[in-house]
Order: structure tokens, then sequence, then C-alpha cells
């Protein structure tokens, strides 16, 4: 059952936990606008309002290149951000979060527009120092199926507040399906954060740059 996070550790978990890792949902009464670039792989954009703690609406904008074979893939669509389970802990901090929504597709391998499905999962555990998140979000319809699973691992060489600039090494995994690519990309990256801004670059294993912000406000 969801519980309203409560007194001021609460808060200060919450805060913290921002900082480690992109959420789809930051606040009550809050707005999020991220964006994703993958070179070669994957482009997207998201807007999200939170009415409730729990709850957050809004649509985004996904763009897949294939890496083994050209095709690509263009996906507008909506969706809602729902947070499943909230664990706050001793200085750490557990959530799960689910999503569903409705898109419109296009791609260079099939002609004119489908209608997009799409789901995903995510599941996060932070301290002040360290982290781990899987994530899993399927796109599909009637002329695709692809699948993009994430997971990443982090380590901050200092505890921070959340007023503070926060650093972060991020080791990633992530697996596409849908005849994007081959394998696991790797990546290297550097996440700077500090109040309501984001920003995470990196490199891939076959050198490829990866970079993404967000803004919460």
């Amino acid at each position: 059952m969801l519980k309203q996070p409560a007194g001021v550790l609460a808060g200060v978990l919450l805060a913290f936990a921002q900082g480690g890792e992109a959420k789809p949902i930051a606040f009550a009464n809050g707005t999020t606008v991220m964006a994703e670039y993958g070179a070669g792989t994957m482009e997207e954009t998201q807007a999200f309002y939170a009415p409730y703690y729990w709850l957050s609406l809004g649509g985004g904008w996904l763009r897949t290149e294939s890496d083994i074979d050209g095709r690509t893939r263009e996906i507008r669509y909506l969706r809602a951000n729902y947070l499943v389970q909230r664990w706050n802990l001793d200085d750490a901090q557990a959530n799960v979060f689910a999503w569903g929504g409705l898109g419109s597709a296009s791609g260079n391998t099939f002609r004119g527009n489908r209608l997009d499905r799409n789901v995903g999962l995510q599941v996060d555990y932070e301290t002040r120092r360290i982290y781990a998140a899987l994530m899993s979000d399927l796109h599909e319809s009637s002329a695709y199926s692809q699948r993009i699973d994430t997971l990443q691992l982090g380590f901050a060489p200092y505890p921070h507040d959340y007023k503070d600039l926060a650093t972060w090494f991020v080791l990633q995994a992530r697996s596409y399906t849908g005849g994007l690519y081959r394998g696991v990309e790797w990546a290297a990256l550097v996440r700077l954060f500090k109040g309501g801004a984001w920003v995470e670059a990196g490199v891939t294993g076959q050198g490829k740059p990866q970079l993404m912000m967000m803004f919460n406000f």
C-alpha cells in the first residue's frame, strides 16, 4: 500500500534520491522535463506534470535507429507514471514505478502510422553514496516490438545535500530488442546534480557520446 512520505527525514531522503537517478515522478505539483541523446541508437524527450507525489501525466518523443540494419522508428506518446511502492529506510530510499501509455509511430520499414502501446517498470535503491536502478521500457505495435532494458550502478565520492553540487560516477548496461542492437551496450558516465538541474554525460564502449539532462521545477 502506498504511504505518504511523512516528516523531515522522508523529505530529505526524497531530495537525496532525486540527485542519483532520473525518476518519472519528482514531487507533487512539480514538472519534470527530460532529454536523452545516445549517438546512433536513441533520442528521447519527455515532459510530465505530477498532481500528486504518486502520479504524473505527460508525454514524450522517442526515435530509435538500429545499429544493425539502419531501421528507424519515431514514436510520439502520452503516458501516465505511477508510484507503486516507496520505502523510506534509515539513510536510504527504494522505489517501484510503473507506467503505461499510447502513441503514434512511424518508421522506414512500414507504411503510415501505427498505434503504439507503451508499458514500463523501474526499480531503484539509493543512499547518499550508492544506488542501483533497473528500468524496462517496452513499445510495440502491429509492425514492431522493441524493449530497452537499462541497469545503472552509481557511486558518489562524497555525501551531498540537495542544495549542493552532487557528483556521481555511473556504470550503465543497456540491452535492446527489436533488431536495434546486438549484445549489451556499456557506458561510463559522470552525473552532476544541483537543486532541480541534473546533467549526465559519458561515452559508450564503442566510443559514442551519451548525454541526458533533467530539470525539475
